[in-house]
């Protein structure tokens, strides 16, 4: 089946750049938005992501976590050129072949985000996971963070859907009344990209990596490094080199589970009872 973009969302993206449409392809993009490769009449191709019905702001928000990602000199982001309430236009990367040293590349790169500190856990403005809104209220201690803007409003969605199930409800009771002790050492504010499973990292031209699709916020650095494990993807070699430049604390594949358990309730509010046993099962291994 062959797509062609909204006529009046490519009349309107040119628009914004004061420059033509010649010719919009279909590329993977998600299941969220369409995505296209756009060329321009002044010869440039730019990516674009587009949706007959975004929630507001959400194309605002990843804009701006690119950026807060980008400004870390890190990993390599795509640049944002343009966005509205109906698109968003970025730098279009060119696939490559991973170099020899991708990996290490990879896990180097994320112990430098992941220094990058903030005054607080959350961030000045709510975003997305996925179509989901994420609330950042800030936060001092990390344990109020993951309670009330992580796992609570979770857990709220899946309750008034009718997606829980009573060994959820009193598993999460018993979690949030001790998470004080289970959420490891403090920790400063990390850089977060926030949902880093194997989708949002390609390859760069260059053979480099590079992240794409973020959820930011300032948390634990074991967050990401945890939606990292949860659905594969990314080599043993990446998380050795990690903790060659950034050491992790000690206990924290006792932790795995439970930071885990916050992109497990998203899975089971965006698709279902197929990942009840996942949360019950991440339940069990942390009370």
């Amino acid at each position: 089946m062959v797509f062609e973009m909204d006529a009046a969302v490519r009349e309107e993206i040119g628009a914004t750049l004061g420059v033509a449409v010649t010719a919009a392809r279909p590329v993977a993009g998600g299941d969220i938005n369409q995505a296209w490769a756009v060329t321009f009449a002044d010869g440039r191709q730019l990516f674009v992501k587009t949706n007959r019905r975004p929630p507001p702001r959400m194309y605002e928000a990843e804009a701006r976590g690119l950026r807060w990602l980008g400004n870390s000199s890190a990993l390599r982001v795509p640049e944002v050129v343009a966005f509205n309430p109906r698109f968003l236009i970025l730098e279009l990367l060119r696939p490559g072949h991973p170099r020899a040293s991708f990996n290490e590349d990879l896990g180097r790169g994320l112990a430098r985000l992941h220094a990058t500190s903030a005054p607080e856990f959350g961030l000045d403005h709510d975003n997305f996971i996925g179509p989901l809104e994420q609330p950042n209220r800030p936060a001092a201690r990390w344990s109020d963070f993951y309670a009330h803007q992580r796992i609570e409003p979770q857990m709220r969605r899946a309750t008034d859907s009718g997606r829980t199930s009573p060994t959820v409800d009193r598993g999460m009771r018993s979690l949030l009344a001790r998470l004080d002790g289970l959420v490891g050492p403090v920790e400063p504010p990390a850089h977060l990209h926030g949902d880093l499973w194997g989708g949002n990292l390609m390859c760069d031209e260059h053979g480099a990596p590079c992240l794409i699709d973020p959820a930011v916020y300032a948390g634990h650095r074991e967050v990401d490094l945890a939606m990292m494990r949860l659905f594969g993807g990314f080599s043993a070699r990446t998380f050795q080199a990690y903790d060659e430049a950034f050491p992790l604390a000690d206990g924290h594949q006792e932790r795995i589970p439970l930071y885990q358990l916050y992109p497990l309730l998203v899975h089971l509010n965006l698709f279902g009872g197929s990942y009840l046993a996942s949360v019950e099962s991440a339940l069990a291994a942390l009370i």
